[in-house]
């Protein structure tokens, strides 16, 4: 197949893209580089399949070139603004969403939608099905621009559905780590959390470091998009990809010290301290994955410690 991947020089893109030419698939690489990395597709950039095309998605006419597709991936994206503003993340999402639909459109192509787990918000009800209610917070507090913006997505995937018939599967992706991510707050706590311990420094924790989370390893992440791409009963269904394995942040420090046989060295830092505004945590964050295995076939299969294992040891070699 002729495949599209938006965000191609990312964490989760560049696993994908790599993965894709590896089973014969043609691959059109895009990413503006604002947070992609060149270095992460070097294994693939000369290969006769791959094609890269720097390319901001908020501008319709800098797609133009794409001009046929069986599928577009769609990974690109702007994330909570938790040291960015909530303008940047609102427009990268809706305006890049809706001009990839509009190329799907154009190409008659099958649209995998990342979307987020951030939409559940402060539902109580745990875990988290598909169907269950989205409930965010105020306006006043920038963190929600990141899941409006992901629950607006969705709604254009519906739409472009119903008035163009183009099919789509909408992934929320549940705390996706592994080699390649991020060694920021971008790419999450425990990539953080890993790069400040084998630097021997203080692992910043926001709050009590009670809030939970769950997090799954980023090659059970590829094999999800993969069985999407390829599923009919996937077609225009919301899919959760997750894992089940609740772990609070604090004892997540804890893990990764372990793992790292690093001493941990805490620094709680107050919400304020980093956005300068009011903010709020979601306190726990589980999926409910039957629909994966009942509309994928799929299930996680590395567990978090196997998975950090692996990323600690990609973070170690590329210090």
């Amino acid at each position: 197949m002729k495949i599209i991947v938006t965000g191609a020089c990312g964490f989760i893109g560049s696993h994908l893209a790599k993965k894709l030419i590896s089973k014969g698939n043609k691959v059109i690489g895009i990413d503006d580089l604002s947070k992609g990395n060149m270095e992460n597709i070097k294994g693939i950039s000369a290969n006769k399949n791959f094609t890269f095309k720097k390319a901001d998605i908020t501008k319709k006419h800098s797609l133009d070139f794409a001009k046929s597709a069986d599928v577009i991936v769609h990974l690109a994206a702007a994330k909570i603004p938790r040291y960015g503003d909530r303008l940047l993340t609102l427009s990268v999402n809706t305006k890049g969403t809706e001009n990839v639909l509009e190329l799907a459109r154009e190409c008659k192509a099958k649209v995998i939608f990342s979307s987020t787990s951030d939409v559940y918000g402060k539902n109580p009800k745990l875990p988290f099905s598909e169907e269950s209610d989205l409930v965010l917070g105020s306006p006043e507090v920038a963190r929600w621009a990141y899941a409006v913006s992901k629950i607006f997505d969705e709604h254009l995937c519906f739409a472009y559905w119903e008035k163009y018939q183009i099919p789509f599967v909408i992934l929320r992706l549940f705390g996706v780590y592994g080699p390649q991510q991020h060694r920021s707050w971008w790419g999450g706590p425990q990539s953080l959390f890993i790069d400040k311990l084998l630097k021997g420094e203080s692992v910043e924790i926001h709050g009590d470091g009670k809030q939970t989370r769950t997090f799954v390893y980023i090659d059970d992440v590829i094999d999800a998009v993969l069985k999407s791409i390829n599923s009919k009963k996937a077609n225009n269904q919301i899919i959760n990809i997750g894992t089940k394995d609740e772990i609070s942040i604090l004892e997540l420090a804890k893990l990764i010290s372990k793992l790292t046989t690093k001493p941990l060295k805490i620094k709680n830092l107050p919400y304020k301290s980093f956005t300068g505004k009011k903010y709020e945590d979601v306190k726990r964050r589980i999926p409910d994955i039957k629909k994966a295995k009942i509309k994928l076939g799929w299930q996680p299969k590395f567990s978090l410690e196997d998975g950090l294992k692996k990323t600690i040891e990609w973070q170690f070699e590329d210090q």
